[in-house]
């Protein structure tokens, strides 16, 4: 019943099948594109696409002829310095993750930036290392380069150091991982990342934030422990620490706790009251200015053989090319490496594009992290991508353009070229520790996995494969175990949907799972079967044997069972032993009459029943001469639901016709609803029509079918009077005092929705 209140509206219109539509509303003839045509139109130049590609692949020319001096320069200035001095904090802790000298982290710091300031189109993002993907570098330098025993056997090792040979490892990496990612945006391929969900994303981080943790625990505790590399590397690295827990230098342990802890509050203070700070206290760069002075002064690195940086160079190095060999090494690595770091930028810069109100191009972005890390590692930096906290700042502290990034690229270039031996006396397990701070958002991810279980069991799953899988057998593997439990996921989704059956609410023209609600009606002898997936190979069986369970017999068997009774009446009639009266059948035999096993010409027993020799047709829901017993079959139409059915494949499209057509040689008239146009002209080009399946059964709406099914098929008096029938008039919206309304007694032949 509508509620009184409720706005009303009345319709009429005729009912509609697919056929009377397009017969009464002419269509649009649309010329679609070949593949040609996109081909050619793709190599077409002009002047104007000239000048949109050079905006594309340039967004800087766009973006700064918009730039407001006096309303940003001064807030990019500031959020430019404060960006640089994090910069060049994380630059030397995270280099600490790929398993190379400091300072390069600086040089990471500042060339990916410069390229992206020219080829990016996020302005808020802050590029350089990224705690993660320096752990993927770490691992496949540590790999190729153990801390104990000799490296690969690889040419143009020869006569370099050991750091010598990481540094040339993590720029060859990063160079092969900048050439597939500026390969999948000239491809334009961005679309790639979309099989990256949160859920994965979150548990692959969760488990590298678990892998940063126990990395940055031997500088902590100040013990050596040589890098591990590859599955289970997390637990013999564990085992290396526990048994040397008893060397921990004390004094590393003591500047990291009060380092975690200061940190760690002044933090919280940041969080709690950042709408009413200007500027979030930097205080990761204050501890280290502290860190650095109190070391210096009292000489902790020869008192208390506490690890420092040491040595820090002024300038920058000439470029180095990649090493071939390299490549073929760490292929399977910087692939992983090209994603992960492309994914992580991209979710960033989308985050803060829609609360600034401007748009960011994905393969435009893939070009740019490509470039730049090709750049980047001829200059011996290591991948890049983006920090949420270092961005975090950049946009906090009134950044509004990559302006600030430029100059937080100044910032890291003037502690390189000039004041970078202030550094020296740092020690790393400062650096460790500010490392361990900053992943306290990655950990509390653990939160995640009872919500995920309540709503949603598969991404939990999900979420766990990931996790578990990057904690056991390392970020890359693990990255590949999180997408394959996905990708399985979706699969069994869409391979199993749930299938239901509909019912009409009562007065309306609503159909809903009958399951679900109480004051329902349902035509007897009609079926509403609704499929929430598309049809294709993998899941047409299960659809069959949904569509059998809910009609509750098996057509085919039916249909079978049909041509044996005639095959062995025809006998009967032939021997004499039947007659037919105008009563029916007439059994003129003394003795019973078994039911013939016969199973020759068994292709013909799936053929439409044949009554052309027969006096009249059978009823086969009645009682049947000869012993012979037939599955009844209940009801006289069947309707399919195929409004969330958003493709349908070859194989799936052979299925459906098959069990259409057995469905109507044992009498029941189908009837396919809400299709969408697409699937038709699909069907139309395809051949799926013929004598038996014909594209009459295709009506515009679930309701005109119904309409037109109790039109042909009326119910008993008794039944319409229980049931009030279907609604036959729809309402439209008119102003209060004039609503309409239809006569729902109106005879078939006025029905009108």
């Amino acid at each position: 019943m509508m509620r009184p209140a409720a706005q009303q509206y009345v319709v009429t219109r005729p009912l509609y099948s697919e056929e009377s539509f397009a017969q009464d509303h002419e269509k649009i003839y649309r010329h679609r594109k070949t593949m040609l045509d996109h081909v050619k139109q793709y190599f077409t130049c002009d002047a104007k696409r000239a000048k949109n590609t050079a905006l594309s692949l340039l967004p800087v020319i766009g973006w700064m002829k918009a730039y407001r001096f006096k309303e940003w320069l001064l807030g990019d200035i500031v959020s430019g310095v404060s960006t640089g001095l994090v910069a060049v904090l994380q630059g030397l802790a995270y280099c600490l993750l790929a398993s190379l000298p400091p300072w390069y982290g600086l040089f990471s710091a500042f060339f990916p930036v410069i390229i992206y300031f020219f080829l990016g189109t996020s302005r808020h993002i802050s590029v350089g290392p990224f705690p993660v993907l320096c752990l993927m570098i770490g691992s496949a330098v540590t790999r190729l380069v153990p801390d104990e025993g000799p490296a690969f056997n690889i040419t143009g090792f020869e006569g370099l150091t050991r750091d010598e040979q990481r540094v040339l490892v993590a720029s060859s990496v990063t160079f092969l991982a900048g050439i597939m990612q500026l390969a999948m945006g000239v491809l334009q391929v961005g679309f790639v990342v979309m099989y990256l969900s949160d859920t994965l994303v979150s548990g692959f981080t969760t488990a590298a934030a678990i892998h940063i943790l126990v990395s940055q625990l031997k500088f902590v505790l100040g013990l050596e422990v040589p890098g591990i590399s590859g599955p289970l590397s997390l637990i013999y690295t564990l085992e290396i620490i526990f048994n040397k827990i008893t060397s921990t230098n004390v004094c590393d342990v003591v500047i990291s706790i009060v380092i975690m802890v200061v940190v760690f509050i002044v933090k919280e203070i940041n969080d709690r009251f950042k709408s009413k700070l200007p500027v979030p206290i930097p205080i990761e760069v204050i501890m280290t200015v502290i860190a650095c002075g109190v070391s210096y002064a009292f000489d902790f690195k020869t008192r208390y053989g506490i690890d420092v940086v040491g040595y820090i160079p002024k300038g920058y190095e000439a470029p180095v090319a990649p090493n071939p060999q390299i490549f073929q090494e760490t292929a399977v690595e910087a692939f992983p490496i090209a994603i992960v770091g492309f994914a992580v930028a991209f979710s960033v810069a989308k985050v803060y594009s829609i609360k600034h109100d401007y748009t960011i191009d994905g393969n435009q972005e893939l070009i740019a992290f490509g470039v730049s890390n090709i750049f980047g590692a001829s200059f011996r930096s290591f991948a890049a991508s983006t920090a949420l906290s270092r961005s975090a700042v950049q946009e906090s502290t009134g950044g509004k353009t990559q302006v600030a990034g430029l100059l937080s690229a100044v910032i890291v270039m003037i502690v390189t070229l000039a004041i970078g031996f202030l550094l020296e006396p740092l020690p790393k397990s400062v650096l460790g520790a500010v490392i361990i701070v900053n992943l306290k958002g990655s950990l509390m991810q653990f939160r995640e996995i009872p919500y995920l279980w309540r709503r949603d069991k598969a991404d939990c799953v999900v979420w766990l494969s990931s996790c578990i899988g990057a904690f056991l057998l390392g970020l890359d593997l693990g990255l590949a175990v999180g997408l394959g439990v996905e990708l399985i996921s979706v699969i069994l989704r869409t391979q199993f949907p749930r299938c239901s059956l509909l019912a009409n609410i009562r007065g309306t023209d609503i159909y809903k799972d009958r399951k679900d609600y109480i004051n329902i009606y349902e035509p007897e002898g009609v079926k509403i079967f609704r499929i929430p997936s598309p049809i294709f190979f993998a899941n047409i069986e299960f659809f069959r044997n949904k569509l059998v369970e809910a009609v509750e017999f098996n057509p085919l068997r039916v249909l079978r069972k049909r041509n044996k009774a005639l095959r062995m009446i025809r006998k009967l009639l032939k021997k004499g032993k039947l007659q037919w009266t105008s009563i029916g059948f007439l059994n003129t035999s003394c003795g019973p009459i078994n039911e013939s096993e016969d199973e020759s010409n068994m292709e013909e027993l799936d053929q439409p029943t044949d009554f052309k020799d027969f006096p009249a047709r059978i009823d086969w829901n009645a009682e049947l001469p000869a012993n012979i017993v037939v599955p009844r079959v209940e009801i006289h139409s069947l309707v399919l639901d195929f409004a969330a059915v958003s493709f349908l494949d070859i194989s799936g499209l052979k299925g459906l016709k098959a069990l259409l057509k057995e469905l109507i040689r044992v009498e029941v008239e189908v009837y396919i609803v809400a299709c969408d146009p697409y699937i038709l002209e699909k069907l139309h080009d395809c051949s799926f029509f013929d004598d038996e399946v014909q594209s009459s059964m295709f009506y515009l709406t679930l309701h005109d079918a119904m309409l037109h099914i109790l039109e042909k098929h009326p119910e008993p008096t008794q039944k319409k009077s229980d049931y009030e029938k279907i609604m036959t008039g729809v309402t439209v919206h008119h102003p209060p005092g004039s609503l309409r309304s239809r006569d729902r007694n109106a005879s078939p032949a006025q029905t009108k929705l």
